[in-house]
């Protein structure tokens, strides 16, 4: 697609509408003047627009994916608690870099829509693995209970930036803002993560 401005273009377009208006409420017209493209082009590309939201979904998820593998295997010599934070960092800066389209996509599994939830389910279960793997691992055998609820927490960090619409009060309007965001929300993060891995060594989770 990258080789594709156009193909490009039309994503870009469909994922800002869909953020503003949700899929029902925008039509392959709007997508097409969005873009300023010809609404016969989203048919040759997409066959429709269920056709472009699937390609637009399962390429984020494949992207995302590829980015966390290349993560874990670049990180391989650090501790645990570090692997996690580079990743938790990858994983927000990426979310952020496609905010509308994240926004979209946990809007609409938040509201357990059938058609978006039947194209993530096996992108969020690997997801899920990865990210419980390298958590529990800093934790230890403590409460299983425990250890849940932790990891909610930890979801619970990740996307609430993409979910909380009413509560964000600091749209990513360019690139420094991006920048700004990413490092400062992720530092937050690391500082919880600091306390539960320093935490989890005194085994006050046990």
């Amino acid at each position: 697609m990258k080789n594709n401005p156009t193909k490009q273009k039309v994503v870009d377009a469909a994922s800002f509408l869909f953020f503003q208006k949700g899929f029902h409420g925008t039509s392959v017209r709007d997508i097409a003047g969005k873009a300023s493209v010809n609404v016969s082009l989203i048919s040759y590309y997409f066959n429709g627009k269920q056709g472009l939201l699937e390609y637009a979904v399962t390429n984020y998820f494949e992207n995302y994916l590829t980015l966390l593998e290349e993560e874990i295997k670049s990180n391989k010599s650090l501790e645990n608690v570090e692997k996690l934070k580079n990743i938790i960092y990858s994983i927000i800066n990426y979310k952020t870099e496609h905010f509308q389209l994240t926004s979209f996509i946990h809007r609409e599994l938040s509201l357990d829509s059938t058609f978006v939830r039947e194209m993530t389910v096996t992108y969020l279960a690997k997801e899920n693995h990865i990210l419980s793997t390298l958590f529990f691992s800093i934790l230890g055998e403590g409460n299983k209970r425990r250890r849940t609820f932790l990891y909610m927490q930890l979801k619970g960090m990740i996307l609430s930036p993409y979910i909380l619409k009413h509560e964000w009060n600091n749209p990513i309007l360019d690139e420094h803002a991006h920048r700004n965001f990413v490092r400062n929300y992720t530092e937050s993060i690391n500082q919880w993560l600091t306390f539960i891995s320093e935490s989890a060594k005194t085994e006050q989770f046990n």
